[in-house]
């Protein structure tokens, strides 16, 4: 069974941690400033790669912008390359679309 907590430290800096039986297979690392939540790094454990994890950890950080209003920058390879492929699947939450 999967869990997903988002935790940030001093409401700046924060990760979208996976777990898969309670062994953590995943993360995010973000950053959230000025209504941009800025992502950095994604990250599936080598042994869990391939289930469709990093999809549940960008699913999770696109559902908590919306909930939050923020936008997206994507500066994750991952991310951006998602972003790229489905564009407008993520157009209300990405950051500087319009400039694209």
């Amino acid at each position: 069974m999967e869990r997903l907590d988002v935790i940030f430290e001093d409401d700046n800096y924060g990760e979208f941690r996976l777990f898969s039986n309670e062994q953590q297979v995943g993360e995010l690392i973000v950053a959230k400033a000025a209504g941009k939540l800025t992502v950095y790094h994604t990250e599936v454990e080598p042994a869990f790669e391939g289930k469709g994890f990093a999809k549940l950890l960008l699913n999770k950080l696109v559902s908590y912008a919306r909930e939050n209003d923020l936008k997206i920058v994507p500066i994750c390879p991952y991310v951006d390359a998602q972003f790229r492929r489905h564009p407008a699947e993520y157009a209300d939450v990405r950051f500087g679309e319009e400039e694209l």
